[in-house]
């Protein structure tokens, strides 16, 4: 057995707590899903398997194995049994790597002595849900972006993917300036086979474009959950005294601004930002999650996974 220190560096992103917390609940599909292996998840095709769906009369070339002989008996007439089938979910991580993600607020939770910035927890849940889906023998992928794609791996249910992710999580640093749009509106086009699409992003674009390009992922067929990031600071503007603000994307410019004097103004704006975000992903039928990194991320993970089970039952 291998000692601690001489573990690859990215298997750091799985505490082993982490993957006892999560590694108890399940993370099904509400939606079908399609896909290769027979596992948890409605597929969208029937075929032989262990749901029935509905009856339909026979036609020459059927399985007579199918043909519901009770239903005969009453009628006289030939019916067979449909059944959905149950399939493994395809799920495909978007992982928003832009320069504003960089922000590590002071009431961050901690990992490793330090607080997590944005795009370090983002991280972290990557992983764990990386993890989460390969455990249920699923299949998931991994897109790194900021103004663009980075990385784009595509969703495959092998354990190699574990490690596949974790390598490109490990190494990927936020950089460039955000360009969510136009990436979303490339990955809906990119994903072939409907499935899951699960975003972690800061979202610092155009509220009403965002959601064009969640209608997109829709409209391919594909569940998708965005989970909000940001940083405790962000949603309650706690300043007081002067400070100076970095803008981290792009110019990295400093202006010393009193916060009293625009401390009402933006709460406005970004509550009314998060509520025109949260309404139209309820008429999309997204799962809209904020996150705050003052709340350690398996925390707000297994809270998440807890409720959407509840949900199901």
């Amino acid at each position: 057995m291998p000692s601690l220190s001489s573990q690859p560096s990215y298997t750091r992103l799985l505490p082993s707590g982490v993957i006892g917390r999560i590694g108890k609940l399940e993370f099904l599909a509400r939606g079908a899903m399609e896909g290769f292996i027979t596992g948890k998840h409605r597929s969208p095709h029937k075929g032989a398997s262990v749901e029935f769906a509905e009856h339909r009369e026979y036609v020459p070339g059927d399985e007579i194995r199918n043909m519901d002989w009770r239903v005969y008996g009453r009628s006289d007439r030939y019916y067979i049994k449909e059944y959905i089938e149950e399939t493994n979910l395809r799920a495909t991580l978007l992982l928003d790597a832009s320069g504003s993600m960089k922000y590590t607020g002071e009431a961050a939770a901690p990992m490793e002595g330090k607080p997590l910035s944005k795009f370090e927890y983002g991280r972290y849940l990557a992983a764990a849900l990386t993890y989460q889906f390969i455990s249920q023998q699923d299949g998931v992928g991994l897109v790194t972006f900021d103004s663009e794609i980075r990385k784009y791996l595509p969703a495959k249910a092998m354990r190699s993917q574990v490690r596949l992710i974790l390598e490109e999580l490990e190494k990927t640093e936020p950089g460039a300036e955000t360009g969510l749009i136009e990436v979303f509106h490339e990955i809906a086009e990119r994903i072939h086979r409907r499935g899951m699409v699960i975003i972690i992003s800061d979202l610092f674009d155009d509220a009403e474009q965002i959601l064009k390009t969640l209608h997109h992922f829709s409209f391919k067929h594909h569940e998708v959950i965005l989970f909000h990031v940001m940083a405790e600071e962000e949603f309650t503007f706690p300043f007081s005294d002067s400070i100076d603000f970095r803008d981290l994307e792009p110019t990295d410019q400093t202006l010393r601004i009193d916060p009293r004097t625009i401390r009402a103004d933006y709460l406005d704006r970004i509550n009314n930002f998060i509520n025109e975000i949260e309404r139209g992903c309820g008429r999309l039928k997204v799962d809209y999650v904020p996150m705050s990194t003052r709340i350690p991320f398996d925390t707000a993970l297994v809270n998440y996974l807890s409720h959407r089970k509840s949900l199901a039952n």
